[in-house]
């Protein structure tokens, strides 16, 4: 899970997001030796020097020029919302591209013990498979993957956030949302949720001084806006999924307009992810977030209700990854330690019970994912799961609240309707999968459908 941490960070920010605040075509006007000095100022990357600024420089004119910009081709470049200077942005490119090739290696790290990436295959009822994998060149290769991974996330992504930020601290007052969610991640002992590295709770209201902790029992969702069958709001162990069967109108004519549910905590929409996490962790007072978060607020010398922000969305994902990072570390050592010890215990038997209800509560890079299900003559009954995107992209409920995305682009400042850029920037932001809470699939023909939006 670190490692997915570690990995999905990484990818979000360089080749999801930082290109709608780097503007890729304005990097040719770079002159190369003044990025070279950039670079050496902000940054301790890997590579650089002037005769290496220039050959990055060159491969994105060869793009230019052939009229086919490959993986910089849909963006809005000399957009005026664009506030980095050429060097900057030649800088940001070059390290766009070198994350290409840290992302692999650390996409490799969950190979080792999981088998793939993203979706891990040792994972089994009761337990994990990979006992076959723990073995000692598999852990000192996994070690030194996630050392050469935190290298660059603290010489080169966390840098270059501060560095890209610096020019955009008025979005620290754009793309904000009120209320926040963690279910928290990492327990470090059986005691859930009290050893959870990442920590479990809401912030309602921004306010960081009345955290409390989260409580599964108080999420229910509601169907007003969606094109479901309507009904009450409901927790996830009575919660029915019944899309519209007579008359469908799949427009927001009538009210409807989305396939999301709207999930809600204490009837209220939160907003969960990286900044919710940090958030709540920052109003714990966690030992390694809160002096990053305080150092990160001092660098950019902006107030922490900056946080709340588009801004301090993208900034809680490096801080976050920064302080994963340096803990798995010590994860794998702990491995190592009871491996010794002739701890290796990995499956428990599980045999499905006659009846139950079970719940099963976790952060993931996205956010708070959580699973529910009722088991009647050993069978599932019902099931159901709320995750990142559905908290995050969910729709009014029958209150007419906002959901998260909703609320924070609500006074948008949009230079060109034509080109919202802006928009963008905070959307992305939420790191948003729509097929993560979704699928449309036709129920007699089990074709999945492909939607083409204009």
């Amino acid at each position: 899970m670190g490692a997915q941490f570690q990995h999905d960070h990484i990818v979000h920010f360089y080749h999801l997001h930082a290109l709608d605040w780097v503007d890729i075509v304005s990097a040719l006007k770079a002159d190369t030796k003044k990025t070279a000095a950039l670079s050496d100022n902000v940054s301790n990357a890997p590579v650089g020097g002037n005769s290496y600024f220039k050959s990055v420089k060159q491969r994105l004119q060869t793009f230019v020029d052939s009229g086919q910009l490959g993986p910089f081709s849909n963006a809005y470049w000399g957009h005026s919302a664009y506030k980095l200077p050429p060097e900057a942005n030649l800088m940001a490119a070059a390290h766009y591209i070198e994350a290409l090739r840290l992302q692999a290696r650390a996409a490799r790290m969950h190979a080792i013990f999981g088998g793939k990436n993203p979706h891990p295959q040792s994972l089994v009822v009761g337990g994990v498979t990979c006992v076959r994998d723990l073995r000692p060149d598999r852990i000192a290769e996994f070690l030194y993957i996630t050392k050469e991974t935190q290298e660059f996330i603290k010489n080169v992504y966390i840098p270059d956030l501060l560095a890209v930020a610096s020019f955009y601290k008025d979005w620290g007052a754009i793309g904000g949302t009120s209320n926040f969610l963690a279910w928290g991640e990492f327990p470090e002992t059986d005691k859930e949720p009290d050893s959870l590295y990442m920590p479990r709770g809401v912030v309602m209201k921004r306010n960081l001084g009345g955290a409390k902790m989260a409580h599964q029992d108080k999420v229910t969702e509601d169907v007003t806006r969606a094109w479901y069958e309507d009904g009450n709001s409901l927790h996830p162990y009575e919660g029915e999924t019944k899309p519209l069967k007579e008359n469908p109108n799949y427009t927001p004519g009538d009210g409807k307009y989305s396939w999301f549910k709207a999930p809600r905590y204490e009837g209220e929409p939160c907003e969960v992810g990286p900044l919710a996490r940090v958030l709540v962790a920052y109003a714990k007072g966690h030992k390694d977030i809160k002096p990053i978060v305080d150092n990160v607020l001092k660098t950019l010398n902006v107030p922490a209700g900056a946080l709340f922000s588009t801004l301090g969305r993208t900034a809680a994902r490096g801080i976050e990854t920064m302080a994963i990072g340096e803990r798995v570390q010590a994860w794998v050592m702990e491995l190592v330690g009871n491996i010794k010890n002739g701890d290796t215990e990995i499956y428990q038997p599980y045999e499905m019970p006659d009846s139950a209800m079970g719940v099963g509560l976790n952060d993931v890079p996205r956010g708070s994912l959580g699973h529910w299900i009722q088991i009647e003559d050993k069978k599932i009954k019902n099931y159901q799961y709320v995750v990142p995107s559905t908290w995050n992209l969910g729709p009014r409920d029958a209150a007419g609240k906002l959901g998260p995305v909703e609320e924070a682009l609500i006074g948008t400042p949009v230079a060109d309707p034509k080109k919202p850029l802006e928009v963008l920037r905070t959307v992305h932001s939420f790191d948003p999968c729509i097929a993560c809470g979704v699928h449309v699939i036709d129920p007699d023909s089990n074709e999945v459908y492909k939607i083409k939006a204009l």
